[in-house]
């Protein structure tokens, strides 16, 4: 069977499965600065309440420990003090902190998770981003090689006063994955879980499996290709979701770790493979790399697939992928 056909779908895309009967239950919270969705199936509508509660317990219990911008969050705790010497950290954060530092290795640097320390200055919302002088001054703190882990007391350094960390580019995976732990304990064996970018689709729908499709990135109510997926994470990285446009030029939340500033060599990457954690990092990083880069660390890593959508519009799968028929409404 090909890839393709038992593969999952992405981020930024919407679902379009048919109307749930009565044993599909279906709730969404506001968590992780994002929207959190599970919908799952159950006999019991009680238990899939329950099931889909602990799931959103689990969302906040991560946004609480690893939100840059909760003031008392474990992370919050390390970009204050970690500059002046060990910050002892859970072993949970040190090893996803660890897993980061993998894919930035991976990488040779495009998925580097201090981007923050330079990152941090820019609200979407508020449409600001640092001048150029500021990001000259503070760009020589975004390198990963200046986190410093200590394995025997769990504890973490930064080698560089003004280096921050944010774990936007991988936490949500983290969250999806400790999700679909929950609902497997749960006897739940058909279900869809979605944080933002980032999903995981348990099992099929309805006996078959679910069609989910990539959206357009500069036309919201259009999906330019459909794939029918299942047991599989999908993680979708694109420069439509928080950004603001300034003197022609979009201004976005991935940032490239070489400049500081918002990549600009891609409108969306979709990543397909087993768990939401290298998804979503991958999803990122490919974002940040060149076309050509991208898809050669793509093709040289087992069970991963990839769409990119350049800069140009123009949609290029992996080699473990078929090209999908594009929709054309």
């Amino acid at each position: 069977m090909c890839r393709l056909h038992r593969l999952l779908l992405l981020s930024a895309l919407a679902i379009t499965a048919t109307d749930a009967n009565a044993e599909w239950y279906k709730a969404d919270r506001a968590i992780m600065g994002t929207e959190v969705s599970v919908e799952l199936w159950h006999d019991d509508i009680t238990h899939a309440e329950l099931c889909a509660e602990q799931v959103f317990t689990e969302m906040r219990r991560i946004d609480a420990l690893m939100s840059p911008f909760k003031p008392d969050s474990e992370l919050s705790r390390i970009n204050t003090q970690a500059a002046d010497g060990p910050v002892i950290i859970s072993n949970e954060l040190f090893a996803l902190i660890k897993e980061s530092l993998k894919y930035s290795e991976l990488s040779s640097g495009a998925f580097d998770i201090t981007f923050s320390s330079v990152g941090y200055l820019y609200d979407y919302r508020e449409r600001k981003n640092p001048s150029d002088e500021v990001i000259h001054k503070l760009l020589p703190a975004i390198n990963y090689h200046h986190l410093l882990l200590d394995e025997k007391n769990h504890s973490i350094r930064f080698s560089m006063q003004g280096t921050r960390i944010d774990l936007g580019g991988i936490a949500k995976g983290y969250a999806i994955d400790n999700a679909v732990t929950i609902l497997k304990s749960c006897g739940i064996e058909h279900a869809f879980v979605k944080a933002g970018g980032d999903s995981y689709i348990l099992g099929d729908r309805s006996g078959q499996p679910w069609m989910l499709g990539i959206q357009h990135p500069r036309q919201q109510d259009k999906v330019v290709v459909r794939l029918p997926l299942s047991n599989v994470a999908v993680s979708t990285s694109g420069d439509y979701e928080r950004f603001f446009i300034e003197n022609g030029e979009r201004i976005h939340h991935i940032i490239s770790p070489k400049t500081g500033k918002s990549a600009t060599g891609n409108w969306s990457t979709t990543v397909i493979g087993d768990n939401a954690t290298t998804t979503d990092a991958l999803s990122t990083t490919l974002f940040i790399l060149d076309l050509k880069s991208a898809m050669a660390l793509v093709d040289k890593l087992p069970g991963i697939d990839a769409i990119i959508i350049d800069a140009q519009g123009e949609m290029h799968y992996s080699k473990g992928l078929m090209d999908p028929a594009e929709v054309t409404h």
